[in-house]
């Protein structure tokens, strides 16, 4: 049949990734680091993702297609969202003895002496998104700093400006499942009584997707608490705070 339904286009798509959360049926994918869509049933041609492209990618036309298919849609979004499920959180005696949680505490100094590194500010370990329990006790009463993983190699000052007297979550919004990013933040921010929450991405289109993976868990959470975005460009400078 003719019917409308979603084009994207590929020289345009840099593979942000913005668009798939957008998409309430799960019908856009990224592959290879690009959007496409996963297969023309799942796409209902409204268009709700137009919005979410920073690049303009996305268009509606006409075009034969298979028919919109509700029941396709549901069966697609429940093999997700099992594809997606979290790993089961290590225990203190068992799996991988680098992934158990640790609190330890930081020095107050910022400066070093000569002759000494720059002390760490980190207070926890682990770090990753996909690893952190998100009963860890080092997330209550904190302030949360939740990092793209590109950050601290662009910003030297991280340690000092960010990270201390934080708890800290890492990530990449390019190459994880952001779907899985906005679950996960989501019990995060249910089980823990989180102080305010600062997120920092880097200025490249992709970097979006953990801000939005985060508004969209503080909204699905219920909760009501500080929230501040701060953008560093490629060069290491603070582009937006």
């Amino acid at each position: 049949m003719i019917r409308k339904i979603v084009q994207i286009d590929q020289k345009k798509c840099n593979g942000c990734g913005l668009c798939v959360p957008a998409c309430a049926e799960g019908a856009i994918r990224i592959v290879d680091g690009k959007a496409v869509l996963s297969a023309d049933n799942l796409c209902d041609g409204l268009g709700a993702c137009l919005g979410d492209c920073p690049q303009d990618a996305i268009a509606i036309i006409e075009r034969e297609a298979d028919e919109f298919d509700e029941a396709a849609v549901e069966t697609h979004l429940k093999e997700n969202k099992k594809a997606s499920a979290p790993v089961a959180e290590p225990h203190h005696h068992g799996g991988c003895p680098g992934s158990r949680a640790m609190s330890f505490a930081t020095s107050s100094s910022t400066s070093a002496g000569k002759g000494e590194g720059t002390p760490s500010q980190l207070r926890q370990w682990p770090v990753q998104l996909n690893l952190v329990p998100i009963t860890a006790p080092y997330f209550q009463n904190a302030d949360l700093l939740i990092t793209a993983d590109c950050v601290p190699f662009a910003y030297a000052d991280y340690h000092r400006d960010f990270l201390a007297g934080k708890a800290v979550v890492v990530g990449c919004p390019k190459l994880d499942d952001n779907q899985h990013y906005r679950d996960k933040l989501t019990e995060l921010f249910k089980a823990s009584s989180l102080k305010s929450i600062t997120v920092l991405r880097m200025e490249v289109p992709c970097c979006g997707g953990i801000v939005m993976a985060a508004r969209q868990a503080l909204a699905a959470s219920g909760k009501e608490i500080p929230f501040k975005e701060v953008t560093i460009g490629i060069r290491g400078e603070v582009v937006l705070d």
